[in-house]
């Protein structure tokens, strides 16, 4: 096509620009795993290891660190001390503000700042605007309840060497802080859980002014050579190496380091437990590995600084895109974490050991404590603690203190098609027109970067995209939504209205100089929008209105990329860390953030777009911290077309879902790269059970549309796509389970049976929600089997064929898995919703009827579910405009709904979504494993409103190792009304 060829030309201009240029900066498309620091080329993560190779190298090492005692007091639920850190062998101090407060929640927070800075008591190195604080702002970005002190804490005991305080739900929990040398000691029931600096490694590197060498004298002939000659033979300088105290070179840029070295780190130890997960994102193993080599482990600690890793490698610490400190430690029946609130970059380095001082270490079943020590560039030292002890209160809690996901619009749990790029408004229409023609049910078509006018945001190119209106209105016509890219960077060029308002704003990120930074990313010369500032938030709202983003429309949203922030020729392919930010932050402080408050700006954007209007956003994005959860989804970034890339997309979601980031999902296919037909089929098949479900595809692959891939290929990914989407109820109550409470929406097993200290290790499988859905995606190439571990002694049936499956608990069974066949068991004993008409889209299914699916448990009698539905798109949920079930089976003999939460719905004033729900009924029940006592019934009583009336119910005996199964046919109650349905 002619658009084709127009893209073609102007991807190899842009080619040819990078090459031109190539000597100024390194484009994206060339970045590999040397372009990335590792410890030994990060200076304050490698004096902080060295720090610890000393301190744990020496039996006489004792941490310098200690609480003036005469300092503290305690006062409702919090302990303020200051801890004076022993600087040189004359005994001179550094003064620490010391923080501990203990939560209504029962969490507790260990703040420690460092009052010269705090004071701003310090001198700038090169005249820097920069802040002499250390950051302290990343509470307003991040948290967002749950710092209510629990005032009924209280001093269980003190004197001149430490103070214990019992706190959280009836006392059970307590801290002891020592005093010399610092340290805390967090205990439940009277036991250890986690431990602050009982190896002595804590270190907050102090301000201390530059002592300039003095000038050299001025050399005389002939004295140069022997000058030379005696530096040969001159010792090192004895001392700590200042090397990267004052400034730091990597990939021919060098950090100023205005403030000199800032350091803080931290030994954090699990006690007793050999288990610790989170701290996404990286591309490795749910279960994290030891970082100081051995056998199997890394040999570089785990790094949190979000960047533009193309093409990342997989089991590797490497940072990536997107960054979350929240670590949890899991043994048999327990489960603690830790929450590292810095933004600044961040290296985590994590060992195993034998602890034979652990007196609890036979009872609690695990031979090893894990240690970790947590190692940030600057900032406050500022970590949450909190001891579970399930795996659901960790995560309960942590999203009381960051919040939970946003309840999405339910187009955005349906499928999504994109790729870079489609290459018109004709394109898209064709793609849409297919995908209807092959039954083939998705949401949102979206379009990449070459859908803009040369690469410049809020335009389209004329030629391919003439009249984006209509285009709009084609997919609005059958419930179809689509999505726009749009970056932080924005091109610096004449006549572009977004930059000359940017820059006659002041509204974009400064250098270290306070003036205006210019980078390179796709559009070439660039600036970036501040989106730590209000001011710069507003204007960025303002141009998302439909009357200035002309083209866009009320089903048009946002993708947010290159976030982290990417700037091709910067350090690391990202922000110079001495560029300044609102308030005069250095970048620094605040690099983790940084993607977040973008895509918090767009979220907020999109939300009214004219006067009247309030919507859910959807907006993705591509680098996160904690608390992105609340404004949208993410994605695991640029992965590769191979099996190895499928295999670690989950154990990558499952982390991301335990992090209280649970809206997240790999590229289906793999973004670079042209999948073979049976890896694409699988991972369609996979990605079906990705909460965040997206097709995505680099601009030099192949066409790789579904339809494309021809029998036996095209019917098979379409029946993971209908799968999908006759599931989209119980997928949306997940999602607002993760709402309400923070939790996954897909549960690896160590989550939904803690007490199974098999499962710990297994990132393979997992369940959807509540619904007892077990799934495992086949991973590997020419597998027509698999082996799935059972973690209890239910009944597991096929979902496909009501088989029942011979399992024991803490075995694994195998299934059969033919390339036609995902892997998919009912675990007993629950009951979910669906959808079973074929739409070709979500909001083409709005209105229709629901089916029950009944699992009976072992018992052959019970088993319950729960199904939540509200408009899919406003926020009129938040005003009781929803409708949330429980159902029951009873006995064997009664299936009853009744509100979730106990509301009198009748007492609900309806507005006009819910009036028209109340219509939708339940149009049939599938009971899976049915009594033998239903045998021979041809109806059940229907019962509600105070009305009776009889269903038709085919029962079906059990044969050849399939369950008995019933099915109750036109049952006719509405899905927002108290019903039970009775077998006599």
């Amino acid at each position: 096509m002619p658009a084709a060829g127009l893209l073609s030309g102007k991807w190899t201009t842009y080619i040819c620009l990078f090459t031109t240029l190539s000597a100024v900066f390194t484009p994206a498309v060339s970045v590999k795993e040397h372009d990335f620091k590792k410890c030994n080329q990060s200076g304050f993560c490698k004096r902080n290891r060295a720090f610890a190779d000393h301190a744990l190298g020496s039996s006489a090492w004792e941490s310098p660190y200690n609480v003036l005692p005469e300092s503290g007091s305690f006062k409702d639920g919090q302990f303020q001390a200051t801890i004076l850190k022993t600087i040189n062998d004359k005994g001179e101090t550094v003064r620490l503000p010391l923080t501990v407060s203990f939560l209504q929640s029962g969490t507790a927070r260990v703040t420690v700042d460092e009052e010269k800075r705090q004071k701003g008591e310090i001198e700038l190195r090169h005249n820097s605007k920069a802040r002499k604080e250390r950051y302290n702002e990343v509470e307003e970005w991040v948290i967002v309840g749950g710092l209510a002190l629990d005032k009924e804490a209280k001093v269980a005991g003190q004197d001149k060497t430490q103070i214990t305080v019992q706190y959280g739900p009836s006392s059970k929990f307590e801290a002891v802080i020592k005093f010399s040398p610092f340290s805390v000691d967090f205990k439940r029931d009277g036991s250890s859980q986690i431990k602050f600096n009982d190896r002595g490694l804590l270190n907050v590197e102090h301000w201390r002014p530059k002592i300039e060498p003095p000038p050299a004298p001025e050399k005389k002939e002939g004295e140069e050579g022997e000058e030379a000659k005696q530096e040969e033979v001159a010792e090192q300088p004895k001392g700590e190496d200042e090397s990267t105290w004052w400034d730091e070179t990597f990939g021919g840029n060098t950090d100023t380091k205005p403030r000199g070295p800032e350091a803080v780190a931290l030994d954090i130890s699990f006690v007793g437990y050999e288990h610790v997960y989170g701290i996404p994102s990286h591309a490795g193993p749910l279960s994290l590995k030891e970082t100081r080599g051995g056998e199997g482990n890394y040999e570089d600690p785990y790094r949190l600084y979000n960047a533009d890793v193309f093409e990342y490698i997989l089991d590797s610490p490497m940072t990536l895109y997107g960054a979350i400190p929240f670590m949890q430690a899991h043994r048999k029946d327990s489960s603690v974490g830790v929450f590292w609130l810095n933004a600044a970059e961040t290296w985590i380095d994590i060992t195993k050991a034998k602890d034979s001082k652990n007196p609890l270490a036979i009872s609690v079943g695990s031979k090893k404590s894990t240690h970790t020590h947590w190692i940030s560039e600057s900032g406050l030292l500022d970590v949450f603690v909190f001891l579970g002890p399930t795996p659901r209160d960790l995560t309960e809690k942590y999203g009381e203190l960051t919040g939970t996901t946003a309840m999405p619009q339910e187009f955005a749990i349906g499928y999504h098609q994109c790729r870079w790029n489609y290459n018109s408004e004709e394109d898209v229409k064709d793609v849409d027109t297919k995908m209807d023609k092959f039954r083939m049910p998705y949401d949102v078509i979206w379009l990449d970067i070459e859908y803009t006018d040369e690469k410049k945001y809020f335009t389209w190119d004329g030629h391919s995209f003439p009249d984006p209106l209509s285009m709009g209105k084609h997919l609005e016509s059958h419930g179809r939504k689509l999505v726009t890219i749009i970056d932080p960077h924005i091109k610096n060029v004449d006549n572009y209205h977004v930059v000359s308002e940017l820059k006659s704003k002041d509204l974009a990120v400064k250098n270290k100089d306070g003036n205006l930074f210019e980078g390179w990313c796709w559009p070439g010369s660039s600036h970036w929008i501040d989106a730590f500032s209000p001011a710069a938030r507003e204007w960025w709202s303002s141009l998302f209105n439909y009357d200035r983003f002309k083209g866009s429309m009320e089903n048009t949203w946002i993708w947010n990329d290159m976030n982290e922030p990417s700037v091709f020729n910067g350090p690391e392919t990202t922000m110079p860390k001495d560029n300044l930010h609102h308030g005069n932050w250095e970048h620094r402080d605040v690099h983790n953030l940084n993607g977040m408050t973008f895509h918090n700006a767009t979220h907020h954007a999109v939300k009214s777009r004219k006067k009247g209007e309030l919507k859910r956003p959807f907006v993705l994005t591509r680098s996160f911290f904690a608390g992105s959860q609340r404004v949208g989804a993410m994605w695991t970034g640029d992965n590769q077309a191979a099996w190895d890339h499928l295999k670690a997309s989950i154990p990558m979601v499952l982390s991301q879902g335990i992090s209280g980031f649970p809206f997240s999902g790999a590229d289906v296919g793999g973004f670079f790269g042209n999948p073979e037909k049976e890896l694409l089929t699988r991972w369609y098949q996979a990605g079906a059970f990705y909460p965040f479900f997206r097709g995505h595809a680099h601009i030099d692959a192949r066409r790789r549309e579904p339809y494309l891939m021809g029998e036996p290929y095209s019917s098979v990914i379409a029946a993971a796509l209908r799968l999908r989407y006759s599931l989209l109820p119980a997928w949306y109550t997940a999602f607002h389970q993760a709402y309400v409470d923070g939790s996954p929406i897909i549960k690896p097993m160590f989550y939904t049976h803690p007490s199974e200290e098999a499962g710990l290790e297994i990132d393979d499988q997992f369940f959807v929600g509540n619904t007892g859905l077990l799934a495992k995606p086949v991973t590997d190439e020419n597998r027509v089997a698999v082996d799935i571990w059972i973690p209890d002694n239910e009944v597991y049936y096929d979902y496909f064929t009501y088989d029942v499956i011979p399992t024991s608990k803490g075995k694994k069974v195998t299934l059969d898995a033919p390339l036609e066949k995902l892997p998919l068991l009912m675990q007993g004993g629950h009951i979910f919703a669906r959808r079973d008409t074929p739409r070709r889209s979500s909001a083409l299914q709005k209105w229709d009827d629901y089916t029950l699916v009944v699992t009976v448990g072992r018992d052959g009698k019970t088993a319950v579910g729960d199904l939540y539905v509200d408009d899919g798109e406003s926020y009129d949920f938040e005003r009781g405009q929803y409708i949330t079930r429980k159902f029951v089976l009873e006995d064997g003999k009664t299936i009853s709904s009744t509100d979730a939460e106990g509301r009198d719905a009748k007492s609900i004033k309806a507005g006009e979504w819910l009036k028209k729900a109340r219509n939708i009924k339940v149009d049939k029940i599938i009971v899976v494993g049915a009594p033998a006592s239903w045998s021979g019934k041809k109806e059940v009583t229907v019962e509600s409103d105070g009305k009776t009336w009889t269903a038709h119910v085919e029962y079906t005996a059990a044969a050849k190792g399939r369950a008995a199964f019933a099915v109750i046919k036109k049952v006719g109650a509405s899905i927002a009304a108290d019903w039970k349905v009775v077998v006599a």
